[in-house]
Protein backbone atom coordinates (compact mmCIF):
# COMPACT_ATOMS: atom_id res chain seq x y z
CA UNK A 1 0.00 0.00 0.00
CA UNK A 2 2.75 2.10 0.51
CA UNK A 3 4.33 2.05 -2.43
CA UNK A 4 1.10 2.57 -4.35
CA UNK A 5 0.73 5.80 -2.28
CA UNK A 6 4.70 6.48 -3.24
CA UNK A 7 4.09 6.27 -6.86
CA UNK A 8 0.86 8.18 -7.07
CA UNK A 9 2.80 10.69 -4.78
CA UNK A 10 5.59 11.31 -7.37
CA UNK A 11 3.26 11.20 -10.60
CA UNK A 12 1.69 14.31 -8.57
CA UNK A 13 4.93 15.92 -8.32
CA UNK A 14 5.73 15.12 -11.84
CA UNK A 15 2.71 16.84 -13.21
CA UNK A 16 2.70 19.39 -11.23
CA UNK A 17 6.06 20.31 -12.36
CA UNK A 18 5.32 20.39 -15.89
CA UNK A 19 3.50 22.84 -17.92
CA UNK A 20 1.55 22.86 -20.78
CA UNK A 21 0.76 25.57 -23.18
CA UNK A 22 -0.81 25.97 -26.90
CA UNK A 23 0.69 27.66 -29.72
CA UNK A 24 -0.56 27.79 -33.13
CA UNK A 25 2.09 27.82 -36.38
CA UNK A 26 0.67 29.56 -39.60
CA UNK A 27 3.37 28.25 -41.66
CA UNK A 28 5.53 25.01 -41.74
CA UNK A 29 8.40 24.88 -39.22
CA UNK A 30 10.47 22.55 -37.50
CA UNK A 31 10.83 21.69 -34.10
CA UNK A 32 13.39 18.80 -32.59
CA UNK A 33 14.12 17.54 -35.98
CA UNK A 34 11.03 17.49 -36.72
CA UNK A 35 8.70 19.17 -39.71
CA UNK A 36 5.64 20.62 -38.42
CA UNK A 37 2.73 21.96 -40.86
CA UNK A 38 0.73 24.58 -39.83
CA UNK A 39 -2.33 24.18 -37.46
CA UNK A 40 -2.64 23.84 -33.67
CA UNK A 41 0.12 22.17 -31.01
CA UNK A 42 0.54 21.47 -27.71
CA UNK A 43 3.67 22.42 -25.71
CA UNK A 44 5.09 20.70 -22.60
CA UNK A 45 7.92 21.69 -20.82
CA UNK A 46 9.12 19.47 -17.96
CA UNK A 47 12.44 20.80 -16.21
CA UNK A 48 14.76 21.66 -19.22
CA UNK A 49 12.57 19.56 -21.61
CA UNK A 50 9.74 21.16 -24.06
CA UNK A 51 7.64 18.44 -26.13
CA UNK A 52 5.49 19.95 -28.98
CA UNK A 53 3.04 17.44 -29.77
CA UNK A 54 -0.61 17.36 -32.37
CA UNK A 55 -1.48 13.69 -32.74
CA UNK A 56 1.07 11.57 -34.12
CA UNK A 57 3.82 14.23 -34.35
CA UNK A 58 5.93 14.64 -32.02
CA UNK A 59 8.82 17.11 -31.57
CA UNK A 60 11.28 17.55 -28.36
CA UNK A 61 14.20 19.95 -28.07
CA UNK A 62 15.65 21.55 -24.65
CA UNK A 63 14.66 24.82 -23.52
CA UNK A 64 15.22 27.62 -21.62
CA UNK A 65 12.25 28.85 -19.77
CA UNK A 66 12.80 32.44 -19.29
CA UNK A 67 10.45 35.88 -17.80
CA UNK A 68 10.67 39.19 -18.76
CA UNK A 69 9.31 42.27 -17.27
CA UNK A 70 5.93 42.74 -19.28
CA UNK A 71 3.17 40.50 -20.39
CA UNK A 72 3.18 39.36 -23.81
CA UNK A 73 -0.20 40.43 -25.43
CA UNK A 74 -0.20 37.85 -27.46
CA UNK A 75 0.83 34.01 -28.40
CA UNK A 76 3.87 34.98 -30.65
CA UNK A 77 6.52 31.93 -32.36
CA UNK A 78 9.89 33.22 -33.40
CA UNK A 79 11.88 31.54 -36.19
CA UNK A 80 14.86 31.09 -37.47
CA UNK A 81 15.60 31.22 -40.99
CA UNK A 82 19.40 30.49 -41.00
CA UNK A 83 19.27 27.05 -42.71
CA UNK A 84 16.79 27.60 -45.19
CA UNK A 85 14.09 26.03 -43.34
CA UNK A 86 12.52 27.81 -40.44
CA UNK A 87 13.19 26.67 -37.63
CA UNK A 88 11.11 27.27 -34.05
CA UNK A 89 13.44 29.44 -31.78
CA UNK A 90 11.15 30.38 -29.01
CA UNK A 91 7.77 30.96 -28.14
CA UNK A 92 6.47 34.17 -26.08
CA UNK A 93 3.26 33.31 -24.16
CA UNK A 94 -0.04 35.65 -24.60
CA UNK A 95 -1.07 37.09 -21.39
CA UNK A 96 1.96 35.84 -19.40
CA UNK A 97 6.05 36.75 -18.87
CA UNK A 98 7.00 33.78 -20.13
CA UNK A 99 9.39 33.29 -22.77
CA UNK A 100 10.48 29.70 -24.32
CA UNK A 101 13.91 29.57 -26.18
CA UNK A 102 15.23 26.17 -27.65
CA UNK A 103 17.63 25.04 -28.44
CA UNK A 104 18.61 21.58 -30.29
CA UNK A 105 21.08 19.35 -29.13
CA UNK A 106 23.01 17.08 -31.80
CA UNK A 107 24.44 14.08 -30.84
CA UNK A 108 27.85 13.53 -31.20
CA UNK A 109 29.66 12.03 -34.35
CA UNK A 110 31.22 8.47 -33.26
CA UNK A 111 34.21 6.81 -34.82
CA UNK A 112 33.41 3.61 -36.94
CA UNK A 113 36.29 0.95 -36.58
Amino acid sequence: MRTAAFVLMMAVTAMASSKTYTVNLLAPATFGGVELKPGEYKVEVTDQTAVIKNGKVRGESQVKVESVENKFDTTSVRLDHATGKPKIQEIRVGGTKTKLVFTETTTPARAVN
